[in-house]
């Protein structure tokens, strides 16, 4: 895998003619993980969703700005929706594995969208590979033929990450991923995102502050006042952020005292 820079330029969009994001433009640094924190409803997950064109699969959906991935334009009108797809992978709030499919077919299942074709050799070096690096290869290397639906919530979501991971995706986007865990599942999960710095750029929307100041190099703060746009209050280093933040709102949000 080889980590790519992955830079919002401008981003406003729109459900209908309701405006959710208002020219928010961010730099997610190769290799780094870069967590969106900010309240409910601010165009959080809504601008995840610009970073691999899947805004646009919503009837309504529109949008201006650009999105370029180490300088190229992934919207340009030569790009290929599913070439941006594979090089920007997405792991949702709810774990969603084929659940009658086989562990080890759920791993590999993103290769056939791909158009990738591999030997049974290479598919088993892909699948344990892409489990090591989800954490999840010593839980279930015995058991790769049974269905990815009887695995715990905590597993499955690891499932989802080590699919999303077997295409050698340079960007991993992630919508709260552990919103539905216990707190061993959601520590194992950190574990791998943990792991996975300077391989693959990550970037999270979380609401756990605690999670976004242990796992993120960068955070940015999304907030939309009443009626209004979602918009970037601040962003940098996740240290920072918390300990000495440049607007009063951000020392609130991280503190708990609204949200």
């Amino acid at each position: 895998m080889n980590a790519a820079e992955l830079h919002a330029e401008n981003i406003s969009a729109w459900f209908g003619s309701h405006k959710v994001l208002d020219r928010v433009s961010l730099t997610m640094k190769a290799g780094e993980v870069t967590a969106l924190i900010g309240p409910s409803g601010c165009g959080k997950s809504t601008f995840l969703r610009v970073l691999n064109r899947m805004h646009e699969l919503i009837p309504s959906a529109s949008l201006f700005g650009e999105v370029r991935l180490d300088g190229h334009d992934i919207y340009d009108s030569g790009e290929r929706i599913t070439t941006a797809r594979r090089q920007i992978g997405m792991v949702f709030q709810k774990a969603n594995p084929f659940p009658a499919m086989s562990i080890y077919d759920n791993t590999i299942s993103g290769l056939k969208l791909a158009g990738v074709r591999a030997t049974r050799q290479q598919k088993d070096l892909l699948v344990e590979d892409s489990l090591r690096k989800a954490s999840l290869w010593d839980e279930v290397k015995d058991r790769l033929e049974q269905p990815g639906g009887g695995l715990s919530g905590g597993q499955q979501q690891r499932l989802c990450i080590a699919r999303s991971l077997a295409v050698s995706p340079r960007v991993l986007l992630m919508d709260e991923p552990c919103s539905a865990l216990d707190p061993t599942s959601t520590r194992r999960v950190e574990e791998t995102i943990q792991s996975l710095r300077g391989q693959v750029t990550i970037v999270i929307v979380t609401h756990n502050m605690q999670q976004a100041h242990r796992i993120s190099d960068e955070c940015a703060f999304f907030l939309a006042a009443q009626n209004t746009p979602g918009v970037i209050v601040e962003h940098g280093d996740t240290a920072a952020m918390f300990d000495n933040p440049q607007d009063s709102r951000t020392t609130d949000y991280v503190n708990g005292r609204f949200g």
